[in-house]
C-alpha cells in the first residue's frame, strides 16, 4: 500500500497533533517518480525532537484503522446495561479522533477473473458522531459501479492485511488501539466458545501490536520456516544459527464463577457445533467447581469430526514428545528441532504467518482474567497507561507460554537460551523477526524507536538489513519509523524524512522534509540541519573547551602550554582543532 494523505477534522484535534493538522505523503508527481523508477522497499522515517508529535502520527494512523476495522468485524465486544439491554461499545463517541480523513493506494484485482493487479484509491472518513466510511474513489477504473456502502468481504480487501505495530521498551503511546483490538480478539473467541460457533483458528482482525510478550513466538516462526539466506541478518549480528529445542506449555482448563458459567451452560444463542450443551463447561459435584476448557475449539477430542483439525492438535503432532498433567490439565508440548521437525510445521502449517496467529489466539487468552468491567473501560479509554491496569499474571496462570527455548549461537560452546540474550540482541531479533515474519503481505508496519538499544553499528546498518528482509517481497507495504538516529536518516531520500517540529508558543505540530540530501549525508550534516545541533562533542566536553577559550582570551597564559594541556585533556574533535588553530594563530600574530 502507499499513504497518500492524512487529515484530522476533529475540531479537538488529536493528542499533540492539532486540528485540521494535514499531511500529504506523497503527491502525483512522486508517485509517478516512484512508478518510473521501479521504486522499492523505502521506508517514512519521522525525526525531530522530542515531543514533537512522531510517536503521536504513527498513533493517529493505528487508531484510524482500528475505527474503520471495528465498523467490518463480524464480531465485536457489546456492553450490558443494568435493564438487560446492550450497546455496542464502539459508538462514535468512544473514538479518538473522531473526525479525520486518510487517502492511500492498494493493490487490487482488476476483475473477478484477473490475476492482474492496479492500485484502488481508497479514502477513510469520518464525521463528528457518525461511522467511519470506506470509500473507493476510483472504482469505475475496475468496472464497478459505484454504490452507496461497501460490502464487509470487500472492505477487507481494500484493507492492508495486516497493521503493525511496536514499541520499544516501556514507550505506550502507540498502544493504545492494538490493546484494543488485543481484547476484542479474546472476546471474539470467548464468544465463539460460550455459544459453540465454528473457530477460524485466527483472530479475524488484522491489526497486531508486537510488543515482548509476542518475542518467542516471532523467532521461533521465523526459524522454523525460514531460509539461511533470509535469516542471515539474525546469524550475522546475533551469532543465532539453528534452533535446537523449546518447550510450549498450555493450560487447558480455568475455574470461573457461577454467574460465568451459567452463560456456557444455556448454550448461548442456539446449537452449536457439540450440540445443546457446552462440553467445554464442567461442573464438581462434590465442591460445585465450575471449570471451563479453554482448548474446547482448539484441539480435536477422541470423538471429534474427522475434518476438525485444530492448532493444539497440529501442535501437538509436531512435538517430539507430550504429556498431560492431570492434576493441573496442563498440556507440556517438548520439540527437540531437526529438518523432521521443521518440516513437520511445514506440512502442518501453510506458512509462518499462519503458525504465528495459532500463537497470536493461544497468547491472547492470557487475558481471561481481565474483568468485564476493566475491558469496557480499556474499549472506552483514551489512556496511554491503560496496559497498567491489565493484571499481569504469574507464569503458572498463564494459558500459553514458551519454556527453554535453545538455539546455537556462533561463538558459543554450547546451546543458548533466548532469556539469555542482551536487551539490543533481543530488540534486533524482534524488530527484524517481524519483517522477516511479514514481508510477504500487503500490510503497514509501524515501529516507533525500533533501534534504542543498538550499538552504533547496528543502527548504521538496520535500513540495510531492513532491505535485506524485504529484499524478495513485492512493493506492496508501507512502514513509518520514528527515531532520533541519524544513520537511519542517511540511508534515506529526503523525500522519505519527515521532519517535525512544534511551534513553543502556538503548540502546533508541522512536518516538512529537508531541504538537502540526506541519503549519504554524513552524520553531522544531519545532526546540525535536522536536529540543530552543531556541536559535534558533550556538552561537559563543550563546557571544557569554553574555559580554554576564556583562559585564552583573558590572560597573558603561556599559549604553548595552554595547546598542551588542551591536548591532554580532550580527544580528537572538530572544537578541539579550531580552537588551537586559534591559539597558534595568535602567536604567529604576536611574533
Amino acid at each position: 500500500m502507499k499513504l497518500l494523505r492524512l487529515k484530522i477534522t476533529d475540531p479537538l484535534g488529536f493528542r499533540s497533533l492539532q486540528p485540521a493538522f494535514e499531511h500529504v505523503f506523497r503527491t502525483e508527481g512522486s508517485l509517478k517518480g516512484e512508478s518510473e523508477n521501479n521504486a522499492h522497499f523505502s521506508p517514512f522515517v519521522c525525526v525531530g525532537r522530542n515531543g514533537s508529535g512522531k510517536s503521536n502520527f504513527l498513533e493517529v494512523l493505528a487508531a484510524i484503522f482500528f475505527s474503520i476495522e471495528s465498523r467490518y468485524l463480524n464480531f465485536l465486544p457489546r456492553q450490558s446495561l443494568e435493564n438487560g439491554e446492550e450497546v455496542d461499545i464502539f459508538t462514535s463517541k468512544n473514538t479518538k479522533p473522531d473526525s479525520f480523513e486518510l487517502e492511500y493506494l492498494i493493490p487490487h484485482v482488476t476483475n473477478s477473473s484477473s490475476v492482474e493487479y492496479k492500485d484502488a484509491h481508497i479514502l477513510i472518513s469520518k464525521t463528528v458522531g457518525k461511522s467511519p466510511e470506506l470509500i473507493w474513489l476510483n472504482q469505475s477504473e475496475f468496472g464497478i459501479e459505484k454504490t452507496e456502502s461497501i460490502s464487509r468481504q470487500k472492505a477487507k480487501q481494500l484493507l492492508p492485511q495486516y497493521v503493525l505495530g511496536y514499541s520499544s521498551g516501556e514507550n505506550e503511546i502507540l498502544s493504545l488501539p492494538f490493546f484494543k483490538m488485543r481484547f476484542v480478539q479474546f472476546d471474539e473467541y470467548w464468544n465463539a466458545l460460550k455459544n459453540q460457533f465454528d473457530y477460524p483458528d485466527r483472530p479475524e482482525a488484522r491489526l497486531a501490536y508486537l510488543d515482548n510478550s509476542f518475542s518467542q513466538a516471532i523467532l521461533l516462526c521465523n526459524l522454523l520456516f525460514q531460509d539461511a539466506d533470509t535469516l542471515k541478518p539474525f546469524r550475522e549480528d546475533v551469532g543465532v544459527d539453528e534452533l535446537k529445542e523449546f518447550r510450549i506449555i498450555i493450560r487447558r482448563s480455568i475455574e470461573v464463577s457461577a454467574d460465568l458459567a451459567e452463560g456456557f451452560g444455556k448454550g448461548g444463542f442456539g446449537e452449536g457445533r457439540f450440540g445443546s450443551s457446552n462440553p467445554a463447561l464442567t461442573v464438581d459435584s462434590e465442591t460445585g467447581r465450575h471449570t471451563i476448557n479453554l482448548m474446547k475449539l482448539l484441539e480435536a477430542s477422541k470423538d471429534s469430526a474427522d475434518n476438525f483439525d485444530p492448532m493444539v492438535t497440529r501442535l501437538r503432532r509436531c512435538a517430539t514428545c507430550s504429556y498431560v498433567d492431570e492434576n493441573t490439565d496442563t498440556l507440556y508440548l517438548d520439540y527437540y528441532v531437526n529438518e523432521a521437525t521443521k518440516q513437520a510445521f511445514q506440512e502442518n502449517f501453510d506458512s509462518p504467518i499462519v503458525l504465528f496467529q495459532a500463537f497470536q489466539v493461544l497468547l491472547t487468552l492470557n487475558l481471561y482474567s481481565v474483568s468485564d468491567a476493566l475491558k469496557v473501560d480499556l474499549y472506552q479509554s483514551d489512556s496511554h497507561y491503560v496496559s497498567e491496569t491489565v493484571p499481569t499474571l504469574a507464569s503458572d496462570e498463564r494459558i500459553m507460554r514458551f519454556k527453554f527455548v535453545k538455539f546455537t549461537k556462533i561463538g558459543a560452546n554450547a546451546p543458548v537460551m533466548l532469556k539469555n540474550l542482551s536487551d539490543g540482541e533481543h530488540q534486533l531479533l524482534h524488530s527484524l523477526g517481524l519483517c522477516m515474519l511479514f514481508r510477504k503481505t500487503n500490510s503497514l508496519f509501524l515501529l516507533d524507536e525500533p533501534e534504542t538499544h543498538f550499538n552504533p553499528d547496528w543502527r548504521s546498518n538496520f535500513i540495510s538489513r531492513l532491505h535485506q528482509c524485504f529484499s524478495t517481497a513485492e512493493n506492496s507495504h508501507e512502514m513509518l519509523i520514528s527515531t532520533h538516529t541519524p544513520f537511519l536518516i542517511s540511508d534515506c531520500k529526503p523525500e522519505k524524512v519527515l521532519v517535525f517540529k512544534k511551534d513553543e508558543e502556538l503548540g502546533a505540530i508541522s512536518i516538512s522534509t529537508p531541504d538537502y540530501n540526506t541519503f549519504g549525508a554524513s552524520i553531522n550534516k544531519i545532526t546540525m540541519n535536522t536536529f540543530d545541533k552543531r556541536e559535534t562533542i558533550g556538552s561537559h566536553a563543550q563546557a571544557i573547551l569554553k574555559s580554554f577559550r576564556e583562559r585564552l582570551e583573558g590572560s597573558d597564559e603561556d599559549k604553548e602550554q595552554l595547546v598542551t594541556e588542551i591536548k591532554q585533556q580532550l580527544g580528537d574533535s572538530v572544537e578541539k582543532v579550531l580552537l588551537i588553530k586559534m591559539i597558534l594563530d595568535s602567536m604567529e600574530t604576536h611574533d
